[in-house]
């Protein structure tokens, strides 16, 4: 992924065009409202939510339905329709769903939307449904969850916190591998046996650094202790993708803008004997 210049309005999680969406009763994000579209400039139609069946995903805004899951102002939030799918494919209703890496909530939005109990663990919780906890030492006990989503930092790709244990300050050189190893460590000790763990991640370019592959990385980490179950490609609709400068520079410099992100999905199986004590 190129470096990407601050931007006031329109971080990553915007929807398709930018556009601001309605917010729902249940979180408020401060600042202030973001500005109208302008005239001439429509957003499509958001389609109605229904079970993805390919392994190409797409949906043309970061949030469904009328109201917003999560935020929109928090920057590097997940699309909340890849979350309500997951859901709806690897749990039943009742289920307790674990997000470690909780951002701005929109986990915990879904799981109230489909019926699930959400339990969001972060290290900069923005909100008090979301406790502090770092993905590498969640605060539960061994089995206790039938279905782990992560959406963790892409490397050091985005300035999260500035707590000094944040995996996003870590660089993909091995450092933030072997942390997010940890991570998964941790999601496979407190999954119930036949529990899903989703992994949602993008890998990074940037000009003056090697090819990142943490899709790869992140997948070969959890294979060790799960069965991976498939790996979906979703469609990014990161509005630096349609500006020309940014597609004139990848043009030129000969590199490609990330248009997509991983959404690998693993089972735990039942563990071996000298993995008793996971």
């Amino acid at each position: 992924m190129t470096q990407r210049p601050k931007r006031p309005a329109a971080p990553r999680n915007a929807d398709f065009y930018g556009a601001p969406v309605g917010v729902g009763p249940r979180y408020q994000p401060p600042g202030p409202p973001r500005p109208a579209i302008t005239a001439g400039h429509t957003r499509p139609e958001k389609p109605p939510l229904s079970k993805q069946v390919t392994t190409l995903w797409d949906y043309p805004s970061q949030h469904y339905g009328q109201t917003q899951q999560g935020s929109q102002s928090y920057e590097g939030a997940t699309p909340s329709y890849v979350i309500w799918n997951v859901i709806q494919r690897f749990s039943e209703p009742g289920a307790t769903v674990l997000d470690p890496f909780c951002g701005s909530g929109t986990t915990l939005d879904v799981c109230r939307d489909t019926g699930r109990t959400g339990l969001g663990f972060d290290l900069a919780p923005t909100r008090p449904d979301i406790q502090q906890a770092d993905a590498r030492s969640i605060p539960l006990k061994n089995a206790t969850v039938d279905l782990v989503f992560m959406d963790p930092p892409y490397a050091d790709n985005l300035d999260y916190s500035d707590d000094p244990r944040c995996i996003g300050k870590l660089k993909g050189d091995g450092r933030y591998q072997r942390a997010m190893k940890l991570a998964i460590d941790e999601a496979v000790r407190v999954l119930r046996n036949d529990g899903v763990l989703a992994i949602y991640v993008c890998d990074v370019f940037k000009k003056d650094r090697p090819f990142q592959p943490l899709g790869f990385d992140l997948f070969a980490a959890a294979r060790q202790y799960l069965d991976p179950i498939d790996v979906v490609a979703v469609t990014r609709h990161n509005r630096t993708l349609e500006m020309g400068n940014f597609r004139k520079a990848a043009d030129e410099g000969n590199f490609f803008l990330r248009g997509f992100n991983y959404l690998m999905l693993f089972r735990k199986r039942a563990p071996r004997p000298d993995q008793e004590s996971r």
